[in-house]
């Protein structure tokens, strides 16, 4: 009987343990996914920042280049575009950012064309908030893709892959740059 009780006991204890590891997995798999979350929340905080910019920026340059009407449109076209995509994820956000990108280049090189522009101080201060935005983007992205990586890793690797497949925990993507980004970005004129 005493053998019986003792087998019980040990049991009983490695089910505690079990359940505890169990719980302490999961409370860590909550806390990486909350931490991609946060930091999601910060890229997209710079991102609403940069499309808030955007519309100045047009407005700025259409005082002094308004026959480049294509330009200026396409640049809005853009911007609309990662305002609307911004529900979608981060993968559907980065490929509308990288056009937005790209469209804000070819802004930025009308300033070469027009002198005026280019000493307007509206123009220059919008210049260096976009500057400054675009760096908060990059190290918020940064910041997102680690927390991503980390979270990634403890969902795909034993024993907390267990514990993420019963609590419905799945990969999540980066936010990677595009072709247009992954090169430098200048908007020094």
């Amino acid at each position: 009987m005493s053998g019986v009780l003792v087998a019980l006991g040990v049991v009983a204890v490695l089910v505690i343990l079990v359940l505890v590891w169990f719980v302490s997995a999961y409370n860590g798999l909550v806390k990486a996914r909350n931490q991609v979350e946060a930091s999601w929340a910060q890229i997209d905080v710079q991102l609403k920042r940069r499309h808030s910019l955007i519309p100045n920026l047009v407005e700025t340059v259409k005082g002094y280049a308004a026959h480049e009407r294509g330009t200026l449109d396409a640049v809005i076209t853009a911007r609309n575009v990662a305002v609307q995509v911004a529900p979608q994820g981060p993968d559907r956000q980065a490929e509308a950012e990288g056009m937005l990108t790209q469209a804000l280049g070819r802004i930025f090189a009308l300033a070469e064309a027009y002198p005026d522009l280019k000493a307007n101080q509206n123009f220059l201060q919008l210049q260096a908030e976009l500057g400054n935005t675009e760096e908060k983007i990059a190290y918020a992205r940064q910041f997102y893709n680690s927390a991503i990586q980390t979270y990634n890793q403890k969902i795909q690797t034993l024993p907390t892959n267990v514990v993420a497949g019963i609590g419905g925990f799945r990969p999540k993507p980066y936010f990677e740059a595009s072709g247009g980004e992954r090169a430098d970005v200048n908007v020094r004129f």
